[in-house]
């Protein structure tokens, strides 16, 4: 028994020694070493977007009707079909609507006679009148009696044009070019005209549509009129729909607590494809820069350091003064000041292994990539972050991405700032 505890204080003894040897071993032999990385300023495009879903509609839908009351004795389109502008598309019954208008023309003649011979009475009258060859009273009646018939050939006349024109309303003509979406009648149905004009059809330009989409009311401010949109529709998923914004309606609609407003888009539509009342997906570039120098938004927030091991290679720099110790007037610093505002921003330039603190006026940023105005040049590099990478006897052991700033493990070089 105590020999064999006597071998197994040995062994752990033994154990011990050589992992201390090892963690030593792969302390002194692993190392770390820092390098920049670096992006390319280069030239692309930029939009700050808001969505939003709407509903597909004709900009110009027409409803079809009749004036007069009667049977529909023909119908001459049906749902989905194409019509021009004029084109007879349905027919009223006209028995009764020409009988009417037989019966005017009838009472206009009759009218018209009865007019003229009571105008030949009463002129004659007047000369007789004027003369004093005939009493007062003669030359009145003969007057009233012509301004009734003139009275009565005038409403004869009225309503010969009414009945005509009642006439001409049993032909039902499409009013623009377009395709018939909805048909509400059939042959032999009777349409009853009164304060409401009857529906027949309802004739769509879908040519032209347009996107009635609700805009949030976070989002409605950047909103205006001119901007450029796109929308997809689950009917076609893979095409996408080009538009533009042509009304803000400032009425707001109101849906569980929440504050909607509508946004008109219009779109051209020639192949046909998107048809009233689907639903489309909407994208508004509310911001749009096109052909820009371009950066990413990391770089703005890169801080040069110094770094007592691994970092030898890294490039030199000198950091820039705050902007209210720069002397108010003289001659223009060799180095930048710290900017003051958002829009003007201090990166760091590689030039000559130096970086250069570099102040940059940025514009368009869609949260990942900023618009560059002016401070760069195409093929610039920027830097944009530290990267470490482990070494042993002198090759690359793990080259992932970490930041020089995080706890290392035990027997580490840590990195220190000067």
């Amino acid at each position: 028994m105590k020999s064999v505890n006597l071998f197994n204080t040995h062994s752990i003894g033994t154990h011990l020694c050589t992992a201390a040897v090892l963690l030593c071993f792969y302390s002194c032999s692993h190392e770390e070493k820092v390098t920049l990385e670096t992006v390319t300023v280069t030239k692309g495009e930029i939009s700050e977007t808001v969505t939003a879903t709407g509903t597909l509609e004709s900009i110009t839908s027409v409803d079809v009707g009749t004036q007069v009351t009667g049977i529909v004795s023909q119908l001459f389109a049906d749902f989905n079909s194409v019509v021009k502008k004029g084109e007879l598309i349905a027919e009223i019954d006209k028995t009764t609507l020409e009988s009417e208008l037989k019966s005017a023309n009838s009472t206009l003649e009759s009218a018209k006679v009865t007019y003229e011979y009571t105008k030949s009475n009463y002129e004659r009258d007047k000369q007789l009148h004027d003369k004093q060859l005939i009493s007062d009273y003669e030359y009145e009646t003969s007057r009233k009696d012509y301004l009734v018939a003139k009275s009565s050939y005038e409403k004869a006349q009225a309503d010969r044009v009414r009945a005509a024109r009642n006439l001409s309303y049993a032909e039902i003509y499409s009013p623009i070019d377009g395709i018939v979406v909805s048909r509400e009648v059939e042959v032999g149905q009777t349409v009853v005209s009164s304060m409401n004009v009857a529906n027949l059809y309802t004739i769509a330009d879908l040519d032209n549509m347009r996107v009635v989409a609700n805009v949030d009311e976070a989002d409605i401010g950047s909103v205006k009129v001119g901007q450029n949109a796109s929308f997809t529709v689950d009917a076609y998923p893979n095409d996408i729909f080009k538009g533009n914004v042509t009304q803000v309606r400032i009425s707001p609609t109101t849906t569980s607590n929440v504050v909607t407003y509508e946004v008109l888009i219009s779109t051209q539509n020639p192949g046909h494809k998107l048809i009233p009342g689907l639903t489309a997906n909407v994208t508004i570039k509310t911001k749009e820069a096109n052909d820009v120098l371009t950066i990413p938004l990391k770089v703005l927030r890169f801080t040069p350091q110094e770094f007592e091991n691994g970092g030898d290679d890294l490039p030199s720099f000198t950091l820039p003064k705050p902007r209210n110790a720069m002397p108010p007037t003289g001659d223009t610093p060799k180095d930048p000041a710290i900017p003051t505002d958002d829009m003007h921003r201090l990166i760091w330039v590689l030039r000559d292994n130096h970086l250069v603190p570099t102040e940059i006026l940025i514009g368009v940023d869609n949260g990942i990539t900023a618009e560059v105005i002016e401070g760069l040049q195409e093929g610039d590099k920027v830097a944009e972050s530290y990267k470490t990478a482990q070494l042993s006897n002198g090759e690359a052991a793990n080259s992932g991405e970490n930041s020089p700033f995080m706890p290392k493990p035990p027997g580490k070089d840590r990195q220190k700032k000067r």
